[in-house]
This record gives C-alpha cells, structure tokens and sequence, in this order.
C-alpha cells in the first residue's frame, strides 16, 4: 500500500476530486476526475497521470434518481477501490470557500471547526453549503482519517486593513461585514509557478485575472495580495457566466422595494441569472458566445471585456503601477480572443502583445520589449490543497 493525499472542490453540482502520492511534490495527481450534474443527470470523468481516460460513465442516485454528493463521493471511491487498491488515503484536503475573519491557514477538521463553517454559510451562499456537504460525505467515507480544510479566503488576509473595509460604520466592519476576497487557492497555485520560474513578476507588482465561470482579478506585490475584484461575497468585481459583478446597492433595494421581490429572487437573479447569460440570454459559456453570430451574445463579450480593463486599471492603481499581468482559469487560459482584447486595450498600461504566441497558447505573450509581462498559466488548485494538506497533517515537507 501506499500513502496518497484526495482532494475534493465540492461545488452546487459537481465535485472535482484528486489522488496524489504522498511522497511526491503534487504538481501531478495520479488519478484526476469530475462528477457533473448532481440533481440532474450526474456523470463521472477520470482521467490518468497521463491525461488519458480511464473512466466515463452516468452516476444513478437511489431509486434511479440522479446522484447527491454523497452517493457520488461513493461511486468515487468504489471505482477508487476497484481501480487503485494500492492507494491509502491518509487524508482528504478541501477546499472551503470562506474562512471568514477566523481562518486564515489550512485547518484540520472536527466539530468545533465544522460547525464554524456552517455559520459562515449565509457569507457563501452558494458555495458553502457544498464545501460542507463535502466533508461530511469523505468524514463517512474515510472513518479516522485527517480532513483538512483548506480556504480561498486565507490567502487575501495580507492585504491591508484599508483595502479590506467597506465605507460602513466601523462596528459592522468589526462584526464582519468586509471584504474577503476569493479564488485564493487559485492564486496561491499562480504565485508557486511565479516563484518557480518568473521571477520578475514573483518579484514585483503583478495582477493575476483568473478569468472563468467565476471570475475575478487579484492585485499581488512579491506574490502577497494586496487587493481583489471580490470583496464580501463572490458576487462582487467582474461579470461571470451566471453572476452580476459589480452592481450598485440601491438597485438591489429598487427591486426588493419597488418590485416586490423576495430576498431569495434577488439572490437568484444576482447569482444564478445574471452576468453573460443575462445579458446574451444564450448561455454563461464563453466558447458557445464566441462562436455565435447573435448580438446580444456580441454584448456579453464586450461588456465582459469592457469590465475586464476597468478592474485592470483598478488592480493596477492599488500597486501604484504594473510588471506583469498574468491570465489563468477556463476562459483566461483558453480564448485567446479575449486575451487580445484585453491586452490591446490596455496598452496604456504599457503591455504589448505576441499575437502570434498568444494564439499558440504559450506561456509568454507578451511581445519583445513590452515593459509589461504578459503570461498565461494553468492553474492547480488541486496541488495546492494537496501540499496544504500534507504540511497540516506532517507526512511530507514538500518545496
């Protein structure tokens, strides 16, 4: 047998999971998978060390229904066992949306620390409760066995107490009306690459654009966050596939106030009905806009553009100037069209683009000479739960 680290990012409707080597340094899981379509028609994906598939296939729930978490963590872990008996887990790592003003480092889960996430579900509504769900299902599953809890909040905990505060009363700040910030874990794996092999942009003041079905930007000085585009909930900063962005308060009182409408039918329509679906009315993936000759599909993709520049400037004034700008997440990695768009219009900044590398996808775009580094990173969020996890429970020490 032999020791590996799971991790799991368990979201509204799918779980992404991973099997690392305890004794290896995590850039590479052995094994890799997605569950998609809890609630609806849920299927399983895992993929090998290698890339290649190893496993496809529907999950059913009881009575033939489609699969709830912990039904699908099941299935994980049953074709787990079939597949990889030679892999003992010896501890699961999480990811956990908010840690609130409590957590700002990885946490090893017991009751007192899981009912503490619980009550900060209010903060996430529609990430928490999944986060949670999560490790109630591998608590069952794996009897004894470490969980780690690992935050998107925790790595936007450098950033100063300014630019943390809201222009509220100081005792709502102090109560914890604030701005968190997310994706950290996210960052967290862009600053480990910076570290590695950039060292002008881990050295200097860089924004980091994850750019994705969630999106947000992240303004980082020697790879310490100095200020985010989310703020008290993953709501706020840039327009997302089904999420507003920024939005003024007082059109959310417009509509509870003058339009009748209800708590939970704002957080809906702000949550799940906005962004690049509502403005298209097509869809919130930005590969079927890109392809399509519609209009308002049109629209979507320049007002996400148009708002994309907006928060660089932003991100860019919070460093009082630029080295690098460095694209990561579904979108920021793979459409190189909104990439050009994006670098072209803010050539004020002084970036430059290699239109040629970046339609080749490289990992510098930036053209020669440009006095702004342009690069484009896959993201690990993976990894970086894994070496979380590994350095809370002891059973490794890895760089």
């Amino acid at each position: 047998m032999v020791d590996h680290i799971l991790t799991l990012n368990a979201g509204s409707s799918s779980i992404k999971f991973a099997l690392f080597r305890s004794d290896e340094d995590f850039r590479l899981p052995r094994l890799s998978g997605l569950v998609d379509g809890l609630g609806l028609q849920a299927r399983i994906r895992i993929n090998g060390d290698d890339g290649d598939l190893r496993h496809e296939g529907p999950i059913e729930g009881s009575g033939g229904a489609s699969a709830r978490h912990d039904e699908a963590l099941a299935a994980v872990l049953q074709w787990l066992a079939r597949n990889a008996p030679q892999a003992r887990v010896v501890a699961v790592g999480h990811r956990i949306v908010h840690g609130g003003t409590r957590f700002h480092a990885p946490a090893l889960v017991d009751d007192e620390v899981l009912g503490a996430l619980a009550s900060l579900e209010p903060l996430a509504p529609l990430h928490q409760p999944h986060n949670i769900a999560g490790i109630r299902a591998a608590l069952s599953a794996f009897a004894g066995v470490p969980q780690v809890a690992c935050f998107d909040t925790a790595f936007h905990r450098t950033q100063p107490e300014l630019n943390r505060r809201f222009a509220l009363p100081r005792h709502l700040h102090d109560e914890g009306l604030q701005r968190y910030g997310f994706h950290g874990l996210s960052y967290e794996s862009i600053c480990a690459q910076l570290l590695a092999a950039h060292a002008r942009a881990a050295q200097g003041r860089t924004v980091v654009a994850h750019l994705g079905n969630g999106a947000s930007m992240c303004a980082l000085e020697a790879c310490r966050s100095v200020a985010t585009t989310m703020s008290f909930s993953p709501l706020d900063g840039l327009p997302m596939g089904t999420r507003c962005g920024r939005i003024d308060a007082a059109l959310v009182l417009h509509l509870v106030q003058q339009r009748g409408m209800s708590a939970e039918q704002v957080a809906t329509l702000l949550y799940r009905g906005s962004g690049l679906l509502g403005i298209s009315a097509l869809s919130s993936d930005m590969r079927e806009l890109e392809a399509s000759s519609d209009a308002a599909a049109r629209e979507a993709i320049d007002y996400f553009v148009e708002h994309a520049l907006r928060e660089l400037a932003a991100m860019g004034a919070a460093l009082r100037g630029i080295d690098a700008l460095v694209f990561t997440g579904g979108i920021g990695e793979n459409s190189h069209q909104i990439r050009e768009r994006i670098v072209g219009g803010a050539q004020w900044l002084g970036l430059e683009l290699d239109a040629a590398a970046n339609r080749a996808g490289a990992p510098r775009i930036s053209a020669p000479g440009s006095a702004v580094e342009v690069l484009v990173l896959h993201t690990n969020e993976e990894a970086t739960i894994a070496y979380h996890t590994a350095q809370c429970i002891g059973v490794a020490e890895h760089a």
